[in-house]
Order: structure tokens, then sequence, then C-alpha cells
């Protein structure tokens, strides 16, 4: 499927909320492909994902309403307030920041105000995307290794392998929600007093004043990561041995994205020169000690360029703030 295949289907019905939601239509700055034919991974029965930034409505900015994204998940559309969309940004979130850096022939709308946001993407990045590069694609990793190990490894293992995946996102959840110390939320292995379970992982809780809603979202999170793992034993093996693939082709895709944005390469979201090779991850032509072997070597030039990056600690948040209230000013005359 080619771009003008894909401007045409956004034409139909399907996409009529682009032109008909009070959010959308002419409010939109930015409107570009998504996942693989953004990464140019795409196959034959790849889907189309549309990802995007709109600006909020003057009642939105400055009256009782709110409006932070616009989702449709029958078209996987998503589009961003632009208040949403740089606080994401200026967090490095790898699937935001990658809408900065789409080819330009897979801008399906920009406008001027729109690539202003590209032409400054270099205000947005920081070593900031160390952690969230490096642990979206750790995360990642255990995940695929939890699986693949499902059928080898004895109980305590396994246990083990969960216990690492949440542990593995806790910078991630004291970014997310209310900051949190080792001694007020606390995981740890120890024996076990089911009858099916060797060991289990346990959690001592110590908060005061803490937002409710907060830890529930906390808890939800490590929940998930449980019930992510026991789907595992229950998988058809050979429509999972696609998606392990998949996921290990993306996996390798991050981290090679990420150490280019610690260069100063830039965010290039679109990976021509890498399109053979994802392929063959996706098609299984390697093994899974390869793609290990391969992950190894990755994310080993991902913590070289981590370790000498030049990107600053923190965004340029002043600038940042001056760029948004210039595109506001822009289109709503605020400050005019």
């Amino acid at each position: 499927m080619n771009i003008q295949d894909i401007k045409d289907k956004l034409n139909t019905s399907a996409y009529e909320f682009l032109r008909t939601d009070s959010h959308l239509g002419k409010n939109i700055l930015i409107l570009t492909t998504a996942g693989s034919i953004a990464y140019r991974t795409n196959v034959d029965t790849s889907d189309i994902d549309i990802r995007g930034v709109t600006l909020e409505t003057k009642q939105d900015l400055m009256g009782l309403s709110s409006f932070e994204q616009f989702e449709d998940r029958i078209t996987d559309t998503v589009i961003y307030g632009l208040k949403k969309f740089i606080n994401l940004c200026l967090d490095s979130n790898p699937n935001v920041l990658e809408i900065l850096g789409t080819r330009p022939e897979h801008l399906l709308v920009i406008t001027k105000e729109g690539q202003l946001l590209r032409d400054n993407v270099d205000l947005f990045l920081s070593k900031k995307a160390i952690q969230s590069f490096g642990n979206y694609a750790t995360a990642q990793l255990r995940r695929l290794k939890n699986a693949l190990a499902r059928d080898n490894y004895p109980q305590a293992e396994k246990e083990q392998h969960i216990l690492d995946s949440i542990l593995g996102q806790m910078e991630h959840l004291k970014r997310t929600y209310k900051s949190f110390t080792k001694e007020e939320i606390d995981l740890y292995i120890d024996q076990s007093d089911r009858q099916e379970m060797d060991t289990e992982i346990f959690i001592d809780i110590c908060l005061k004043h803490y937002p409710l809603r907060d830890l529930k979202n906390i808890y939800s999170d490590m929940n998930n990561i449980v019930k992510n793992y026991s789907k595992l034993n229950h998988r058809n093996s050979k429509k999972d041995e696609l998606h392990l693939n998949k996921h290990a082709m993306h996996l390798i895709r991050l981290l090679i994205t990420g150490t280019e944005i610690l260069e100063g390469k830039g965010i290039n979201t679109y990976r021509e020169k890498e399109r053979d090779f994802f392929l063959d991850i996706r098609k299984g032509k390697y093994s899974y000690s390869e793609l290990f072997e391969m992950v190894d070597m990755y994310e080993h030039k991902f913590k070289v360029a981590a370790e000498s990056t030049s990107l600053p600690e923190q965004p340029n948040y002043k600038r940042v703030e001056e760029l948004m209230l210039e595109i506001y000013s822009k289109a709503w005359g605020f400050g005019s």
C-alpha cells in the first residue's frame, strides 16, 4: 500500500471523524502514518496506523472543558492535543517522538505550526531518552525471554522473571505517578504457602498521604505484567511464534532508534536501511539464541551512546514553552 492509497482510505467514511470531530478537522497540525508503515517494516497484510497532533479549542484551554487526545480504535488512530503531545515529548516517550521523525512523504496533514514542531525536534531531546528507550526495550526483552522460558524454567525461576519485569518498570511508574521509595513500595520473593508454588512475589507497602488513584494505577500496571505472563501458558505456538518474532524486531528497532538519538542523529522513524534485516527477523530467519546475541550487541551500542551522549540532562523547557505559546498565539491570538 502506497501513500496515495492511504490518503484515499482517509477520505472514506471510516475516517469521517477526521473531518467532523470538533477537536480535529482544521485544528489538526500533524497527521502521519505510524506503526509498520512508518517504520518501513510493513507487509501486504499490515494495518494502517495513524497518529497526529491537534490544537485544543479555546474552551479547552481557557474554559471548563479539557482535551488530551482523540482515539478511534477501529481504525487505530490516535491524535494528541498539543499540550499533552509536548509533555510526552519532553519525557522522551518513544511512541510520541516517532511522530516528529516520520518520513516527510508520510505526512498526511502538516500545517506551518506542525512543521514548526518538527523543525524544533531537538528542543525535546535529552538524556531522558536513556531511561525511556532503554527501560522500554529492557521490559520488552524480559517479556520475550519470559515467553520463551515458560516451558523450561522451574516455577521459582519463572517467578523471578516476573519480578524482574515488574522491577524493570519501576522507574517508569515513579515518573508517571507520584514518586515513591523502595522502603515505601518493596517487592521481593519469598517462600510460598501455596501448594502449587515454591516461591512467590510479595509486596510491602508503607505509604502515607499517597494519592489513591496513583496507587490503583501502579497496582494495575503490575497486575497486567503478571496477567500477561499467565496468558503465555495458553498460547497458540505458531501464532505466538510470529508474534514473538515481530516483538523481537521492534525491540531491536527501538534500540537502534534510541542509539541514534543519543548519538545526536535525531529521530529517524523510517528504517529503510534495516528493512530487509527487520523483515528477516519477522519471518523467523534467526534462531532465538542468535536474536539474543544481536540484542546484546545493540544493547551494548545503546549503553556506549548513553555514556558518551552530548544531549542535555533535561530538555529545553523554556524554549519549548515559548514554542508552544507561539503556536497558540498564531492560532488563537493569545498574547497578541
